[in-house]
């Protein structure tokens, strides 16, 4: 068998596999007509969860307004938080280990009623630390809090859809 043919069997076997596995891409989740033109209303622009959030809403369709007098939904992000604690220090009292936490209190109503009532979610990660790899290690940090505020909005978009 020649290569090319072999690498195409290979392919059409991984297929059959992930297939078979139960693997199948999500389709973003679909959001209530009330929310086809929102607002987003939060006291930071510029954080992960803020530009995540964003991004998602407009990938399912929705319209986002720049004023609330314009949306049929408001989304109020409360409380948008994020930082880190030590979770383990060498003998030598060094951090070795720090967890990452990200919260958000948020809330969705429309003109008529409340979508989702006020709530609090926190997730955390956890990385290692090694003082001769500061830059990666900072790198790390906002790689997790970027993949921690992407949870979020997996999770908060599926409520929303699930109303």
């Amino acid at each position: 068998m020649s290569s090319p043919r072999r690498g195409i069997g290979t392919l059409v076997l991984l297929a059959l596999w992930l297939a078979g596995c139960g693997f199948h891409l999500q389709a973003p989740p679909s959001m209530p007509a009330d929310m086809q033109r929102t607002f987003i209303d939060t006291p930071n622009r510029h954080s992960p969860f803020y530009r995540t959030l964003r991004r998602e809403l407009l990938a399912t369709g929705v319209e986002l307004t720049e004023s609330e007098t314009d949306a049929s939904a408001v989304f109020k992000v409360y409380l948008d938080e994020t930082d880190q604690r030590v979770l383990s220090v060498s003998a030598r009292n060094v951090p070795t280990e720090y967890e990452v936490y990200y919260t958000v209190q948020y809330g969705v109503t429309t003109s008529d009623e409340t979508l989702l009532d006020v709530q609090d979610l926190t997730r955390t990660g956890d990385y290692t630390y090694d003082t001769t790899l500061v830059l990666g290690k900072a790198r790390e940090e906002e790689m997790l809090r970027d993949a921690l505020a992407r949870d979020l909005v997996r999770i908060i978009l599926k409520q929303i859809a699930t109303q």
